[in-house]
C-alpha cells in the first residue's frame, strides 16, 4: 500500500478520536484501533515512515503512534 494512503488513514483515525474529552486514553485507544484493524505489514510500512519523517501526519496520530509505539510492532 501506497505510504500516502497509510498517512491518510492514520489521519483520518486520528480525527475520530481527537474528539474524546481524555486525550490520553484517546492516543491508547487509536492506536489499539491501529493495532487490531492494519495488517502486520502496513503497521510496518507507517512506522517506517515516522522513522524516516513522518510528514503528512496530523499531531494525534504522530503522538499515538509514538507513544504506542510498542503496541504495534
Amino acid at each position: 500500500m501506497h505510504t500516502e494512503n497509510l498517512v491518510r488513514m492514520a489521519n483520518q483515525i486520528g480525527t475520530f478520536f481527537e474528539a474524546m474529552p481524555d486525550r490520553a486514553v484517546a492516543l491508547e485507544e487509536m492506536a489499539q484501533h491501529i493495532r487490531k484493524f492494519w495488517e502486520p505489514r502496513m503497521r510496518k510500512q507507517l512506522l517506517e515512515h515516522v522513522d524516516r519523517s513522518g510528514d503528512g501526519l496530523n499531531q494525534m496520530a504522530s503522538e499515538a503512534l509514538a507513544r504506542h509505539r510498542g503496541q504495534l510492532l
